[in-house]
C-alpha cells in the first residue's frame, strides 16, 4: 500500500484495489505460463479471467482519477460509489480464488506439477489479503 495519501480512506482503498486487481489479472498469465500442457477449458478461462479483471482495473483506476480530482473533496455519491466498487472487487476476488481453487483440484496437468500447486496456493494467498483488506476497510465505514 502507497501511503502517501495518509488516512484518506476514498484513495487508500482504491490504490489496494488497483494493485491487487491487476496482481490478479498478471496471475492468469502467470497459471497459464507455468502450466505448459494445461487443459484447453482452464486456458480459456484464465483468459476471460484475464480480461474481466484488466476491466476492473481500469474501472478502479477511473475512480482513482476522479478521486484525485475532486482534491479530496469526494461527495457523498462518489464515496459510496467507491464502497460499492471496492465490495464488488472483494466479491470478484473470492470468485477469482474459486476459479485457482478448482483449477488445482481439477486439472490433470497441474496435479502432476507441485510447482503449480505451491503457486496456486500463492496466488490464493495474495486475493485473501486483498479481500482482508477490503473488509478491514468497508467494515470500519459502518
Amino acid at each position: 500500500m502507497q501511503y502517501y495519501y495518509g488516512s484518506q480512506m476514498p484513495l487508500r482503498v482504491l490504490d489496494e484495489a488497483e494493485f491487487w486487481k491487476q496482481q490478479e489479472a498478471e496471475h492468469t498469465v502467470v497459471m497459464r505460463e507455468l502450466v505448459q500442457n494445461l487443459e484447453q477449458e482452464f486456458v480459456d478461462a484464465l483468459k476471460r479471467w484475464e480480461d474481466v479483471l484488466n476491466t476492473t482495473h481500469q474501472h478502479v483506476t477511473r475512480f482513482v482519477e476522479s478521486v484525485i480530482r475532486s482534491n479530496n473533496q469526494v461527495s457523498p455519491q462518489l464515496y459510496q460509489q467507491v464502497l460499492d466498487l471496492v465490495s464488488f472487487c472483494l466479491q470478484e476476488s473470492v470468485a477469482f480464488i474459486q476459479f485457482c481453487r478448482q483449477v488445482k483440484t481439477e486439472s490433470k496437468a497441474v496435479s502432476g506439477n507441485q510447482t503449480a500447486k505451491v503457486v496456486i496456493d500463492h496466488i490464493v494467498d495474495e486475493s485473501e489479503y486483498f479481500i482482508g483488506i477490503a473488509q478491514t476497510i468497508l467494515y470500519d465505514q459502518n
